[in-house]
């Protein structure tokens, strides 16, 4: 299985303790840093945030499930091995629900315990979940399937679609979709290829999960 792995995506080059710990440390702080925000303008009124806010729809985007799922793949892929992909999405997360709890209870004075209990459920999940987006940057049929496939999640996330329609919720979320191509991209061949395969999977989830986060 070791060997298997390895031949779909090889980790990359030899790194520096220091600069790997360096690294996990800017996402321990993304993670303290957006979770900290997100509470922020969920308890701050609409007119008193910037009018561009709600022009771009960031009022509410940390609400979504799609901008959380869009940061995971991108720490996970960017990640020097699986191993490191798995530590850093988890220390992520966790750093992210803790900041934006605490700042609930003591900042904003209650605490939705069922609620946070979702989030600690995915967090808990989060490594497993990181190491097959770190392998979806890979080669074969495998890491074909798993770029195909978180593609197909997220644009089930941002698109609503059915047999007489098509819209989208947040405009800002098409970007992200976008984005995601981009970190997944190997060539202009294998992209197209990924975007036929995951809308394929994207319609099917569509018919099993007829519902967005």
């Amino acid at each position: 299985m070791k060997k298997f792995l390895h031949q779909i995506r090889t980790p990359k080059g030899n790194s520096s303790l220091g600069k790997q710990i360096l690294a996990t440390f800017f996402v321990l702080l993304l993670g303290i840093i957006l979770g900290i925000i997100s509470k922020y303008i969920d308890t701050t009124a609409v007119n008193e945030l910037p009018a561009w806010f709600e022009t771009l729809g960031l009022n509410d985007i940390f609400d979504r499930f799609c901008v959380w799922i869009l940061l995971a793949a991108a720490i996970s892929i960017y990640s020097r091995t699986p191993v490191r992909a798995a530590i850093n999405t988890f220390l992520f997360f966790a750093a992210m629900v803790a900041s934006y709890y605490i700042y609930c209870k003591y900042v904003a004075g209650f605490f939705p315990r069922s609620y946070a209990m979702i989030w600690v459920g995915f967090t808990l999940v989060s490594p497993f979940l990181a190491v097959l987006c770190w392998y979806a940057k890979g080669k074969g049929l495998l890491a074909f399937l798993l770029s195909s496939g978180i593609f197909a999640v997220l644009f089930n996330m941002t698109f609503y679609y059915g047999l007489n329609y098509f819209d989208i919720g947040y405009p800002i979320e098409a970007v992200f979709v976008l984005l995601a191509v981009f970190m997944l991209h190997k060539s202009v061949k294998q992209t197209g290829a990924m975007i036929a395969v995951g809308l394929v999977i994207a319609a099917i989830l569509n018919v099993i999960m007829p519902f967005q986060i």
